[in-house]
């Protein structure tokens, strides 16, 4: 057999040379030792290159199978680490600013297959009933299994308006679920608030993008405007949140903290070393805040929940987070195509590190539905119920009227719709009445 054929090795050379100088640093270095290179796994290479030119079943552009060997080098390293060509690049700069066209939920591998990070909020996945820690197995008739991460999202994404049936396999389930999905432009308000009670907010960031943070700010303006400038507690939910941009998560954790180290990374080179504190001043003035975490919490989410439970600013509430805590650096190449390679770990400020461990919070709570069981007719007995009971004597009648919605209907007890806001809004005012307490 021809081992290495002339065209071949100059196409080889070629082939490193892009790849080293993405690290300009790394690249003389590299070049001035040529007997550091690992010549017996260049000439596999080389052999496997030049068997597959002569001898695979269809003709294969040069272009397909230098991609796909850059591909296979940077799947192999870990989940996040690929190769985005123009089309993944393209869409990778669309989700940092907030509209593209999909299903609206953020992805992984996991053991060949797709795996769901989270929903995103209001996004036709969501609405559909996808959750976090599903694993797609079909993509309409498609398997997954042995396509890429680039490929499966290529497959996801579609124009506007037409479905995609994803199959899944799901914790718990009797057998996999079939959910049709119709595909739209997704629009990301990543954050959302409302009052829950006099004194007490709710901020919802759904994921972190270049503006969140300054979106989190008017929130808090808003929310405390309506409290007569003042907030008794803030619950800020992260679950299902599976991160962003590294800048937001930041700006998010100085809206809380007027000083102290945020977050800092580690990696192989000194310039991988970064460190990110807070500068800012704590927008609620020392009010009791509970950040709600769960599986889908990943990422950002993970460093802004560590840090503000580093620095005991923040009650911890829900289930372990996702555990994401690596840095993927997005380099472009000269072909409007880049890599996306893991260069460093988050470490909370206190030196833990997020990866594959996740945030463990302070309360945890199970995922419960709060089910309320209502009694037959004649069951359901109170005092007023009782013959020759007392009347109330201070004028007003007995029970407690509804609230309603002004259409009618009557609103669904807290409890009923959101058991963790509930139980974060029931801790909030019990830290409101220990505050109160001390002298």
């Amino acid at each position: 057999m021809k081992t290495l054929t002339r065209g071949s090795a100059l196409v080889l050379a070629g082939f490193l040379v892009a790849i080293i100088f993405v690290d300009g640093e790394r690249v003389h270095a590299e070049r001035s030792e040529p007997g550091t290179l690992p010549l017996e796994e260049l000439r596999a290479f080389t052999e496997s290159y030049s068997v597959i030119k002569r001898h695979y079943v269809e003709p294969v552009e040069d272009s397909e199978l230098l991609g796909n060997a850059i591909q296979g080098m940077l799947t192999g390293l870990d989940p996040h680490s690929s190769y985005l060509d123009k089309e993944g690049f393209k869409s990778l700069r669309e989700g940092t600013s907030g509209e593209f066209g999909g299903l609206g939920i953020e992805v992984g591998m996991e053991d060949g297959f797709i795996k769901v990070i989270a929903p995103i909020d209001d996004t036709p996945a969501h609405r559909a009933g996808v959750e976090a820690g599903d694993l797609v197995i079909r993509l309409d008739d498609t398997p997954v299994k042995g396509l890429s991460l680039t490929d499966a999202v290529k497959l996801m994404r579609g124009k506007p308006g037409t479905d995609i049936t994803l199959t899944i396999a799901r914790e718990g389930a009797d057998g996999p679920i079939e959910i049709t999905i119709t595909r739209a432009i997704i629009q990301i308000r990543s954050v959302r608030s409302r009052t829950l009670e006099p004194g007490f907010g709710y901020i919802r960031i759904s994921q972190f993008q270049v503006n969140t943070g300054a979106k989190l700010e008017e929130a808090l303006r808003s929310l405390k405007a309506e409290q007569d400038g003042k907030l008794d507690g803030l619950v800020l939910d992260l679950r299902n949140n599976p991160g962003g941009v590294l800048s937001a998560a930041v700006d998010v954790s100085n809206a809380f903290l007027t000083s102290g180290l945020v977050v800092y990374t580690e990696g192989r080179d000194a310039q991988n070393r970064q460190e990110y504190s807070a500068s800012g001043s704590d927008q609620l003035n020392g009010a009791p805040l509970v950040v709600l975490i769960n599986g889908g919490s990943a990422s950002a989410s993970e460093i802004v929940a560590g840090a503000l439970h580093d620095h005991q600013r923040a009650v911890l509430m829900g289930q372990q987070s996702f555990g994401k805590g690596s840095v993927q650096t997005i380099l472009p190449m000269n072909n409007d195509t880049a890599i996306k390679l893991t260069t460093a770990r988050y470490y909370t400020p206190s030196g833990t590190s997020i990866q594959a461990k996740g945030i463990a919070p302070d309360i945890e709570l199970d995922r419960l539905r709060f089910q309320q069981q209502k009694m037959g007719p004649g069951l359901s007995i109170k005092e007023k119920d009782l013959s020759g009971h007392l009347e109330n004597g201070d004028g007003e009648g007995e029970g407690t009227p509804a609230v309603e919605d002004g259409s009618g209907e009557k609103d669904p007890p807290l409890a009923e719709t959101d058991y963790e806001l509930y139980e974060a809004l029931n801790l909030l005012k019990a830290l409101k009445i220990v505050g109160q307490a001390k002298p």
